[in-house]
């Protein structure tokens, strides 16, 4: 009897469905396995690239889980999927809003209920506050996550923080001044096609019935612990100004712009100041605790691992 697998996932640029089809493609090819491939759509259109209020407007909801509906899709049998894997991208250190709306859902409560899940992020370099958040979605679904990839934009912070916005906000990510291209660069997602292979391979051996991780040893999954307090900074910062940001008024308002602009302010001199600063600790930190900083490591990486 073939294996069900549904991959499904939220793509606003492309480049998650690039990595999705290459860890897919195995899994179509694959005789033995009956592949689905759902990208979720919302109701609301997040048009790429982003208009700078608009973006900025997005992140009081986004940390607050308050997304529009996605459209409908039909699938056959939902609640008998083998495997699920969902793709998504972190938007201000949580999940992205469609992404959101799915779990959220009575559908995805039907299709995740007790079944093996599969997360595949593809970010700049924060995702660890997202996934947690992520994690927890899929267990008030009744899911199971067994295994997590990440890929994401392979240059240091210092360049991929000028390039990532400019790709954002203009839609131009090819190198420039000297700097890298910004996104995950092509090998990396090309690469990612041996993910796919080892799940073929898991389920043969029906590791998802046994609650067992199908990707470890593949460099699934390298958490930088630079970043580890930052999140927690950042994520801390969106709840709190968020909250003050819903109080000028519903998304879209205009109501919201000069309270988004102070906050960006805020935002920016954060990133130049405390952060940059609070890395530097964190080194030392790791320097002078390093079994204790390879323990969270390791669990931050779980279930996959590197």
């Amino acid at each position: 009897m073939a294996k069900r697998v549904l991959a499904l996932y939220y793509s606003q640029t492309g480049q998650l469905a690039k990595v999705m089809e290459q860890i897919v493609s195995p899994l179509a090819e694959e005789e033995g396995i009956e592949l689905h491939v759902v990208p979720l759509h919302s109701t609301e259109t997040f048009a790429f690239p982003w208009s700078f209020f608009r973006f900025f407007d997005l992140f009081p909801e986004a940390v607050y889980l308050d997304p529009p509906a996605n459209k409908s899709f039909e699938i056959p049998d939902p609640s008998a999927f083998d495997l699920i894997l969902l793709g998504y991208q972190p938007w201000f250190l949580s999940p992205s809003l469609p992404m959101s709306a799915f779990l959220q859902s009575d559908q995805a409560r039907i299709i995740l209920a007790g079944k093996p899940v599969i997360t595949i992020i593809g970010c700049r370099n924060m995702w660890i506050e997202g996934q947690k958040t992520m994690h927890e979605l899929i267990v008030s679904c009744k899911g199971r996550l067994i295994d997590n990839v990440v890929l994401n934009d392979q240059s240091g912070p210092l360049e991929s923080f000028i390039t990532t916005p400019r790709w954002m906000l203009t839609g131009k990510r090819e190198p420039f001044w000297g700097l890298s291209a910004a996104g995950i660069d092509h090998k990396t997602i090309q690469n990612s096609r041996r993910f796919g292979e080892a799940i073929i391979a898991g389920l043969k051996r029906d590791r998802e019935r046994q609650n067992e991780p199908m990707l470890q040893g593949l460099g699934a999954v390298c958490a930088d612990p630079r970043f580890i307090a930052s999140e927690k900074i950042g994520k801390r910062s969106f709840r709190i100004w968020g909250r003050w940001v819903r109080m000028f008024g519903r998304r879209g308002s205009w109501r919201r712009r000069p309270i988004l602009t102070v906050y960006v302010v805020f935002l920016i001199l954060l990133i130049v100041s405390v952060v940059p600063i609070n890395m530097a600790i964190q080194t030392i930190i790791r320097r002078l605790f390093k079994g204790k900083m390879d323990k969270i490591i390791k669990t931050i990486e779980a279930p996959s691992g590197r």
